[in-house]
């Protein structure tokens, strides 16, 4: 089992910048991917960052270039800096992790961007 524990959404003006932060523990020796996934109301839960144990990331298209992922392998912490946040990036977001026994997600982190 992983325990997972976000910190950082918040309101925010559009143009503005958060930073996520999800804090991992349990079975981390376990952990392979760790990312930020997100669900808008009304909407389906859809990538927005992932970092492999090797450093990899891949971002959903609409978040490249100005959303960065990064991992704290030594504090089992992965981090999502948001950067020139739209209205449109409005929602809960949910920190994942892959591990070799399944995945596991956090409870989610509200993000609200105001215009």
């Amino acid at each position: 089992q992983v325990q997972l524990v976000e910190s950082g959404g918040g309101l925010v003006q559009a143009g503005g910048s958060l930073r996520l932060s999800c804090a991992a523990s349990g079975s981390i020796f376990s952990i392979r991917t760790m990312g930020w996934y997100r669900q808008a109301p009304g909407k389906q839960r859809e990538l927005a960052a992932t970092i492999t144990s090797g450093g990899s990331t891949n971002y959903a298209d609409s978040m490249k270039g100005r959303f960065t992922i990064s991992r704290d392998n030594a504090k089992n912490t992965v981090y999502l800096q948001m950067n020139s946040l739209k209205p449109e990036d409005t929602a809960v977001y949910y920190c994942y992790v892959r591990t070799v026994n399944g995945p596991f997600w956090g409870q989610g982190t509200q993000v609200t961007v105001s215009s």
